[in-house]
């Protein structure tokens, strides 16, 4: 294991006490810290490449211009004893990508359209005052631990002008004939599967609308769980030249339920990925046609599926950790076909005889 940068009880500057190391990208480390003066905790990040402090000042700088409920606080910026430091809030729960590698296989449309839409606000909250985040991906959005996904805050805007600046470092090099600048760099080969065509070509030309691309391969990837155009190196040739997939990539089954809501969700994707830039719409167009989108909100439970009869009709009952039990149908199940001892998120409704669930959304393990 490599050697990280704090342990516990280190203290930042006489306030900020280390209680725990959460994580690392390709940039930084991202610990858990109590802030002795407020007495309440945060989240401490620190660049792991000196040679990219400069950077990581300077775009902390803008990340500190947004205020909103969707986007992480900012909340200090040290340097200290040859070392910097970017202070946010602290959000208690996971990336959404590590969600997705450990509990969901892929979102049900209505969890995916709520994901989104929160998303687009802040990064449009993000665009209003001039920050072009640059890599958008579901590592960097923190998101609550309920089945619900109350919770989503964008964070790393703070190193967007250092992981943009990895990324040309692996392109130039690639276009020398040097592939491993790429398939050596955690940071580049995870940003690659939701880059615009632009920030492979041109970056330094590249706008806003990069991130309304990437916002639109995170809408595929949440509601069939793979990437529009793949992972690692190959996908850069697939991105400049492939057309996106076919829209039944998306379909689970072939629920009428969920094709209205399908066929919403697969025009704003097609939108957001338009190959030319000036085609995709504003962050603040897509806040609009996601909120024009009917789509539930409903709270979540988790449970398990039992006394499915599929032998005698597409039907079964869901049991949560409380004993309650819930009724469901084929139709109303995001998937391919349910079984007893499933896992599943659903959304509860009172019903006779029994309360029903919908949508019903299956889950690993």
């Amino acid at each position: 294991m490599a050697t990280r940068i704090h342990k516990a009880g280190d203290k930042i500057a006489g306030r900020y006490e280390i209680e725990k190391y959460i994580g690392e990208g390709g940039m930084q480390e991202v610990y858990k810290a109590n802030d002795l003066a407020f007495n309440r905790f945060v989240a401490v990040k620190v660049p792991k490449n000196p040679s990219a402090t400069k950077r990581f000042r300077r775009s902390a700088e803008m990340s500190a211009k947004v205020n909103h409920p969707n986007v992480a606080k900012t909340l200090d910026y040290l340097e200290t004893k040859n070392a910097f430091y970017l202070v946010e809030e602290f959000i208690n729960g996971a990336d959404l990508q590590k969600r997705l590698n450990t509990e969901f296989l892929y979102l049900d449309p209505h969890l995916a359209a709520h994901v989104l839409h929160h998303v687009a606000k802040g990064v449009a909250a993000c665009h209003h005052v001039d920050v072009f985040h640059r890599d958008l991906k579901p590592s960097n959005m923190m998101v609550s631990g309920d089945p619900s996904v109350r919770v989503l805050k964008l964070t790393d805007f703070g190193i967007a002008k250092m992981t943009q600046a990895e990324i040309d470092e692996a392109m130039e090099g690639a276009e020398g004939g040097d592939t491993q600048t790429i398939t050596g760099s955690q940071t580049v080969v995870g940003a690659l599967p939701y880059m615009a065509p632009e920030l492979i070509q041109d970056s330094k030309n590249a706008t806003k609308a990069a991130d309304i691309w990437s916002l639109g391969a995170i809408l595929f990837y949440l509601l069939c769980g793979e990437k529009p155009f793949g992972s690692g190196l190959a996908v850069i040739a697939k991105i400049l030249k492939e057309e996106l997939p076919a829209k039944e990539s998306l379909f689970k089954n072939p629920n009428s339920q969920f094709s209205p809501l399908l066929d919403e969700l697969w025009v704003i994707i097609e939108q957001c990925m338009q190959k030319k830039a000036d085609a995709r719409p504003t962050a603040d167009q897509l806040v609009q046609k996601l909120s024009a989108i009917c789509y539930s909100t409903a709270e979540r439970q988790l449970g398990v599926i039992y006394n499915y009869k599929v032998q005698q009709a597409p039907w079964g009952f869901i049991r949560t950790a409380d004993m309650d039990n819930y009724f469901f149908h084929k139709s109303s199940f995001y998937g391919a076909n349910p079984s007893d001892g499933g896992k599943v998120n659903f959304a509860p409704f009172l019903g006779k005889p029994n309360a029903r669930a919908f949508p019903v959304l299956p889950l690993k393990g």
